[in-house]
């Protein structure tokens, strides 16, 4: 039976750093992403992307708030915005390696629950870096919430609430079992059930817990969160700073227990993953370099900042799956475990039906 692979990809990796986000970068961008990608189907997976839409969902919105003579849109529907956008540039690269029809993109929506706390802790990053004077000064003008990026700036954060159901999950399955490439964009658009049916959420769903729920729902083979730090560090920025390979349950409720990842948006969900599993799988953090994005936000303890080789490389963590020398680690668990367990920049044990490599890329 032909395994399963989804495929976190950042936003980030589409529009990098310093770049501005023109059609010709992402266009460039999405080329050597969609190269690995095909190396990986050829050697025998089955993959799904799950990309993300920050710094493009950011951009609108300046476009938006610059143009008086049109309504500005709620972050919903620029959700739905770029997942045709980023969705297209995708699948036009993956057909020019695999050929015409390969790729399919959905646009996907997943429910919320309008009583979430993230509604009112905006997290999220969206758009580009600022300095800190100019975020303060957008912030004031704007109504922001901004939040510094360690080493790289200060960024817009928005609400994003958890995602509990991913409402085309059968059509999703229905491509991939037809042979498709199926890209499932923008991590979802939220929308929360009323009275009055579906109703469009004001937030932006992070695509890391996206693709950790469509996994799950999908029983994939291996999740791969695709980022851009060489390593998840203990200590970090101390004299006792080392660097994290293959762990076990048991040891990251330790570290989270000692506060090793104080700032991480996937700590409090971990904590009640490790309490109901407390011997359940591996993840790895693994070295092998692959796009622009680093694995954490902003926590000062947890996150390592990228090499040149880490922000020179392309997707090579995708390029081992291709390898059948160097295969894939799987999680070891209790069948029929939740593996509703992965964190925002985080890959945590997965039951044994889904495997769980850690991309520090």
């Amino acid at each position: 039976m032909t395994k399963t692979a989804v495929v976190a990809l950042g936003g980030n990796a589409l529009t990098r750093k310093g770049q501005a986000g023109t059609c010709e970068e992402m266009t460039a961008n999405a080329a050597e992403m969609a190269a690995s990608v095909g190396a990986v189907i050829q050697a025998g997976w089955r993959v799904m992307i799950v990309h993300g839409n920050g710094p493009q969902i950011g951009n609108l919105t300046l476009q938006q708030e610059a143009a008086a003579m049109v309504p500005a849109q709620p972050l919903a529907l620029l959700g739905a915005m770029t997942q045709g956008l980023l969705g297209s540039l995708i699948t036009r690269a993956i057909d020019k390696v695999l050929g015409p029809g390969t790729a399919a993109a959905v646009v996907t929506h997943v429910t919320v629950d309008p009583a979430d706390a993230a509604f009112a802790a905006p997290s999220k990053p969206i758009g580009p870096f600022f300095l800190r004077q100019e975020a303060q000064r957008m912030a004031a003008a704007r109504g922001w919430h901004v939040k510094p990026d360690p080493g790289r700036g200060y960024r817009r954060v928005v609400s994003s609430p958890e995602p509990e159901r991913v409402i085309e999950i059968d059509a999703l399955r229905a491509l991939a079992d037809a042979g498709h490439v199926v890209i499932a964009g923008g991590g979802g658009i939220p929308v929360v059930d009323t009275a009055a049916g579906w109703a469009y959420a004001d937030a932006v769903i992070d695509k890391d817990r996206a693709a950790e729920l469509i996994a799950s729902l999908l029983s994939a083979e291996a999740l791969l969160l695709v980022t851009a730090v060489d390593r998840v560090m203990l200590d970090y920025g101390t004299p006792r700073q080392s660097e994290l390979g293959t762990i076990h349950a048991g040891e990251a409720a330790r570290y989270l227990a000692d506060g090793q990842f104080p700032r991480a948006a996937w700590v409090p969900r971990s904590r009640r993953r490790c309490a109901s599993s407390p011997v359940a799988g591996s993840w790895r953090s693994s070295p092998q370099p692959a796009c622009s994005r680093p694995v954490f936000p902003a926590p000062a303890r947890a996150r390592a900042p990228a090499s040149s080789a880490t922000r020179q490389a392309r997707p090579a963590l995708l390029a081992r799956l291709a390898r059948p020398t160097r295969p894939v680690r799987l999680a070891a668990g209790p069948a029929g475990e939740s593996a509703r367990a992965a964190r925002r920049r985080l890959t945590w044990p997965l039951p044994s039906h889904v495997g769980a490599q850690r991309g520090a890329l």
